[in-house]
Order: structure tokens, then sequence, then C-alpha cells
């Protein structure tokens, strides 16, 4: 059986498997309405005459839609191309062209029409909804899964967005694997599972979580509304739920400013815990500093816990970007485990994931069952196993410069320590070559000064050819406190890693102007080219450091 007929098996029951919230009012589902939605779906798409193997967009927002029409149309053989809905029509456009599809979902009236405005030749196109019209499928037949099964584009840090062809083999690989690590993170519990869902479902990793949660046929609260997010993840009290560091850094910040508002004895016990954890992960640890922990696991973080995320919550599952230590110890703090996870979409989301027996900080993890791991030149990391795309759609030269002798080149840079457990320091591609010769890797300069710089959205180092390190950091800052946190971090710095001048930008980079990736990565060469006035300046006057 595939994992599609796993799954359909799973939904044959009257449990909960999703609920939502949205401005139309809340909405849940069980195993068997949503067998019954995809039944419907799939009677539609057989009307439309699709054939085997052709390819269907779904361009929507999370919902249980979204997931019905998913299943569907895998399910009757066709390729699933999920789609962003908070792209640019244009570049959504882009990627249709390149796939060529036979069909194009629309999650409602305004995508499509941005879609029809960037490219009105585009193919037909049906509103998701539309898909579910109380007409099913009445014998019930296996899945006719395809192979390749999904073409999921690439975020396109520094290039043209590509179609990243992923296999039953390479899914079915991977939902065993994170099946396991959280049958550990699990062990003990009793009953049903419940997840919160927030991140779009269209991006590799929360495809395939989502796809594990209804394997282990898990309640899912689904988000429709990030300005919600706070209240709907303390109502799910989920066990577990997938996060981007950027959330995670919000919740902390947030913990932070509202016990300085309130002042009094839990902001100085508080204060006082948070100093004895740095110290304690870095060896100094003194009698005080128990004490003090002491007196906040009893009286101060099971607050927080309960008012930030609820009382089930066994761990925080977090990727996409690097996490600051400083974070994942907070939340360890806390009594809340951080389990980070590094992959790309070109290895089914996943190469490795901390195994919730033994997290260390800073670190992403051991590889994950069957995958292999190694360095290459540079340093780069090099993996192989079933997790590992078959190759671009439709881009064999592209292909070619990635898959070699078996090797897939992540083209990101890492080091692995004596227990297997890997660290990230960063993309090649984004390796700054100063006029010296010197490579500086921006990632681990850029954090350092974004945690000093608790009001900063971010940082990014520029200094291609040039003769030092500058930075733009985006963000409502004086200069004096962007001077500030560079003198407090350039001191423990080679003399060609220190930043030497700056340019505060009051924007952050965003989607919505271009500047970030549908996953929230800088578009670093972009960035250069909207600031290169602001870059030119940094290098003709130097602000001292």
């Amino acid at each position: 059986m595939s994992y599609l007929d796993d799954i359909f098996e799973r939904l044959e029951t009257d449990a909960l498997v999703f609920e939502q919230a949205s401005d139309s009012g809340a909405r849940s589902v069980r195993g068997r309405g949503l067998l019954k939605q995809v039944a419907e779906a799939r009677a539609f798409l057989r009307r439309r005459g699709l054939k085997k193997g052709d390819r269907c967009a779904l361009l929507a927002h999370n919902g249980i839609d979204w997931v019905a029409a998913d299943l569907a149309i895998m399910a009757e053989g066709l390729m699933v191309v999920p789609l962003y809905a908070r792209q640019a029509p244009a570049e959504l456009a882009n990627m249709m062209k390149d796939c060529s599809p036979a069909l194009i979902c629309c999650g409602d009236a305004g995508l499509r029409d941005g879609i029809l405005q960037a490219w009105p030749q585009a193919p037909a196109q049906i509103l998701v909804g539309d898909m579910f019209t109380g007409q099913g499928i009445e014998d019930k037949p296996l899945a006719a899964e395809p192979d390749p099964v999904a073409i999921i584009y690439t975020s396109g840090t520094s290039g043209e967005s590509k179609g990243v062809v992923l296999t039953a083999a390479n899914i079915g690989h991977m939902l065993g694997c994170t099946s396991g690590r959280l049958d550990i993170l699990m062990r003990g519990h009793s009953g049903q599972e419940r997840v919160f869902h927030y991140l779009p479902l269209c991006f590799a990793g929360s495809w395939i979580l989502l796809l594990t949660s209804l394997l282990r046929l898990s309640l899912v609260t689904l988000n429709t509304d990030l300005t919600k997010i706070s209240k709907e993840m303390r109502e799910a009290a989920p066990d577990y739920f997938l996060n981007v560091p950027a959330l995670l850094e919000r919740m902390r910040k947030a913990v932070d400013e509202q016990l300085w508002k309130s002042g009094g004895f839990p902001l100085t016990v508080y204060a006082k815990a948070k100093a004895a954890t740095v110290r304690r992960q870095e060896g100094r640890a003194t009698i005080a500093d128990s004490i003090w922990l002491s007196l906040a696991r009893a009286a101060i973080f099971p607050t927080i816990r309960k008012k930030m995320i609820g009382e089930n919550l066994k761990a925080l599952i977090c990727g996409s970007a690097p996490l600051t230590v400083e974070t994942q110890l907070y939340f360890m703090m806390l009594g809340i485990p951080v389990l980070q996870g590094y992959g790309l979409t070109e290895t089914t989301a996943l190469c490795t994931l901390d195994d919730p027996r033994d997290v260390e900080p800073g670190r992403v993890g051991p590889a994950i069952d069957s995958v292999e791991m190694k360095l290459g030149e540079n340093e780069e990391i090099l993996v192989r196993g079933p997790n590992i795309f078959p190759g671009y759609w439709n881009r064999p030269e592209e292909t070619a410069k990635v898959l070699r002798e078996g090797w897939f080149h992540t083209g990101d840079q890492g080091e692995v320590d004596a227990k297997g457990n890997w660290k990230i320091a960063g993309r090649i591609k984004n390796l700054i070559i100063l006029g010296s010769g010197h490579n500086v890797a921006p990632e681990p300069i850029e954090e350092k000064i974004l945690e000093q710089l608790p009001g900063a959205q971010q940082v990014v180092l520029v200094g291609n050819g040039r003769g030092y390190l500058s930075a733009l950091v985006t963000g409502a800052l004086a200069a004096d406190q962007v001077q500030a946190a560079l003198d407090a971090v350039n001191p423990g710095l080679p003399h060609y890693k220190q930043v030497r001048a700056f340019q505060v930008c009051p924007e952050p980079f965003s989607i919505d102007n271009g500047l970030l990736t549908a996953n929230g990565k800088l578009k670093r060469d972009r960035i250069a080219q909207r600031f290169q006035s602001e870059i030119e300046d940094m290098y003709r006057v130097k602000q001292a450091v």
C-alpha cells in the first residue's frame, strides 16, 4: 500500500482530525468527513478529463479544503504543484509557465484574478470550493499515486525559483522518519495527539508534517489568521508544532517586555534565572544560580508556559532558518525542548532532526534514518539517501550541478561533532570575499549583532571586493544603538570580520517588498541592488567603530 492508502485507511474514523477558525466562523471535520471531501474532489477532477501525470497547481491559503484538494489531486494520479498564496502573481505565473499545469485550483476569486492579470493565457482555473459538489466516488478505489508526486518550487534566494520534483519513495521514507522521531517524543502519551499548524502548507517541511499528522491521526488546529496566532495557539493546547525562528524570537521578546513592565519580585527572579542559564551553558555556574533557577521553576516558569502556549506542550520543532542558541536555551530554561531540523526542499524537507532524548543547543541533530552526510570542499554539506530528489523539473543542467556522483551538494557549510550532531555555518554562495582575500560567512556575525539589538528586524552584511565589512540594519533604531551593538561584538572578532560601517533602514525586509523569499529568507542579491546607493555611501564615508 502507498502512503496515501495508509492515510485513507487511518481516516476511516469518526475522530476529529482538523479544526480551523476564520472570519466566517469555526469549522471542524472528522476523518470520514474529510474522506467524503476527498471523494468529491476526485470525482470533480475526473470530470475535467485530466490524465495521470498532469500537473495541477494548488494556489490557496491554509484550510481544510486545501488538505482535501491536495489529497484528491495526488490520489487521482496527478502531480500536485502547491504554491504560496502570498507570493506576487508575476512570480507565481512564471512558476506555472515552467511546469505547464493542466488545471489551476485557486482558493478564492482574488487569487484567480491576480493570476489572470499576470498571465492572460493561463490554462483553466477553478475555485477550490467548487471541487466539493456533493457528488463523490462510490467505489472508493485505491489511490492512483503518481510518481513523481509533486513539484515544489524553491524559494529562490538568489535567482529564479526551480521546481523540485519529489517522488513517492521520497515522501514515504520521510513520513517514516518524522513519525519515528515523534514516537520518541510522545513515548508514554495516550490519546490523540494535538498539533497546531500555522506555516503555509505549500512549504515542504510544513507539508510533510501535515501528511505525518494524517498518518498519526492527530487533531490538527489550522491557523488561518496570523494576527490571532497567540490566542489560537493557547486554545489548541498542542503537544508540539512546527515553527520558524522568527516566531520564537517574538514570543521570547514578548515575555521579556511584559515582565519588564510589571517589575517587582517576579522580574528579579526571572532576570536572575536567565543570567544563570547563560552561565551554566558557559560552564561558569554558581551555587546561587541553582537557587535562582529552582525558584523560577517553581514560581515563575509554569505561569509563563501556560500563558504562552498552554500546559500540554512536549516540544517546539524549529526549522527553515538558524535559531540562535540564546533563544533555544531560553525555551529550554522554561522547560520547553526545542527540536531543530535541517534540510532543503531537495532533501524532502529534512536531512537531520534532533533526537528528543539528546538535544544539543546550537546544533540541528543527527542525520535521519538511512541518510548519509559528509563534508566536501569548503566544508560543504553533501547528502545522499532515499530522501534526495531525482532532479529539477525540466532543468537537467541545474540538476547536474547539484547531483554529482550520487551526492547532493547542498550549498550549505557545516560541521559535525563526535556524536554525529550537525551545525550549519551558512550558505557557501553567501560568502563575502573581501578585497584582502579573506572569506567571511555573514550569518554568524549577523546573529551576534542581532543578539545585541533587540529592536532590530534584520542585519545584512555586505563587502564583496571591499576593504571591510558593512551592515544594513532594519528597524526603528537610533545610530548610537547600532554603534553600541557593534562595539560589543567587534572586539571578539578577527580584524577582517569586524563591521566598520552601517546604515539603518527603517522599513524591514519583507515578502511584500520583494526582499524576503516565501520562506522568509533574505534575498541578498536583491537587497544589494535595492540599497546600492546606501552601500556605496558606507564605503565613501566610513563611520568610526
